[in-house]
């Protein structure tokens, strides 16, 4: 069913008032014309049809907003994702914008767009709609006593609004695979990548593809050898198995093996014409070998027989500047990713997150870094839900 969030003087028979914070349901509230002017509702990304068909039509739709992805979220994690639109319950969409709740008693309650996604484009095509859109957000954070609401576009929404900071910085990169294969790879930096792949060639690594149980065991042992040296906890398998059951033949594991020994691996997932590197680490005591170059190469190699138009190399923390550096050296484009946060906090709330985890943060790191790799799992598990 489709809620509708009315907005303030747009009340008439048989509808709550705003100051109350009680929702209505569509029909039951305001004339026709009214709800097309003034009104927002709420629907169900993974329930409505009309989402995906508006993912089909919009071009700054990525495979963060799609069902799949959210159903991911909400299969590991709990999260309930919901669409803010001004279209009705019978209109076909032009605009949505897409978020999660996350309820946790650890870091408090928020809505983001989205969890554990690199980015989420709020999805109008003109300032007024997206106005509204925000406006409404605002006011179920106001009611509500949410923490905050976080949205994370790829390019900046262009909106300026009260009660708005920026929360967090960090690098994109991606790689144009419009020219033929041979420019790519002579593209790429000839010490540091052409080097690299050669020599996992001539070192024979083997190359495994595809999502069987076998690949997601190698992939996720990699994973939590990774993040340990990172000082973070794995996500849960879970939230991998998700991802291989929903997005099906568009996600590849992809792992480098000396002989039976997995050395490096990635996860792939295509969306639309661009291939994205989600997830991907690797035994420091192979790096030597070439595995990680291999499997970006061959990634690039699939993506130009596909026909598609981009690799996707994900984010960076900015502070990660030899992971930047590794990035750039595959020939990709490097832009920045600005997110932000609206808060009934004000100016305050940032300056306050900003400086208090830096202990925190150490010592967590020390302690990650130091837990068994049979531990990190479960820790995994524990944690991850309340830091969407």
């Amino acid at each position: 069913m489709q809620t509708l969030i009315p907005s303030p003087n747009s009340k008439s028979q048989g509808e709550t008032s705003r100051s109350s914070g009680a929702t209505v349901e569509y029909g039951r509230s305001v004339s026709a014309v009214e709800i097309s002017v003034r009104s927002v509702h709420q629907l169900s990304p993974i329930e409505d049809s009309r989402w995906n068909e508006f993912l089909m039509r919009s071009s700054d739709a990525s495979l963060f907003h799609s069902s799949q992805w959210l159903k991911a979220l909400r299969q590991t994690y709990g999260y309930k994702p919901v669409v803010y639109t001004t279209a009705g319950p019978e209109e076909k969409l032009q605009n949505g914008l897409v978020l999660c709740e996350v309820e946790s008693q650890l870091t408090g309650p928020r809505l983001v767009s989205l969890p554990f996604s690199d980015y989420c484009q709020p999805l109008a095509e003109s300032s007024e709609d997206l106005c509204r859109l925000f406006k409404s957000v605002e006011e179920q954070v106001s009611k509500n006593g949410w923490r905050y609401f976080e949205v994370r576009p790829l390019t900046p929404t262009g909106i300026a609004r009260p009660k708005w900071q920026t929360s967090a910085v960090y690098l994109h990169h991606h790689i144009d695979l419009e020219p033929d294969i041979e420019a790519l790879y002579q593209n790429l930096h000839r010490d540091s990548v052409q080097r690299k792949i050669r020599r996992a060639e001539r070192d024979g690594l083997k190359y495994a593809i595809g999502s069987a149980e076998p690949l997601l065991d190698a992939f996720y042992r990699i994973m939590v050898q990774t993040r340990r040296r990172h000082g973070v906890p794995p996500q849960p398998k879970k939230w991998f198995r998700s991802l291989v059951e929903n997005f099906g033949e568009a996600l590849q594991i992809r792992v480098a093996f000396n002989a039976s020994e997995p050395v490096a691996a990635m996860m792939t997932i295509r969306h639309k014409d661009t291939l994205i590197y989600k997830y991907g680490g690797s035994d420091v005591r192979y790096n030597k070998m070439g595995g990680m170059h291999l499997l970006y190469w061959n990634s690039i190699q699939d993506a130009k027989r596909w026909g598609l138009r981009t690799f996707d190399l994900g984010r960076t923390d900015a502070h990660q500047s030899g992971l930047a550096t590794f990035k750039k050296r595959w020939g990709a484009t490097e832009s920045s990713l600005s997110y932000s946060r609206y808060s009934d906090a004000g100016d305050g709330f940032h300056s306050f997150e900003a400086a208090a985890p830096n202990w925190k943060m150490r010592t967590a790191k020390y302690v990650f870094e130091h837990t068994p790799n049979a531990v990190l799992p479960a820790l995994g598990s524990l944690l991850y839900r309340h830091f969407g």
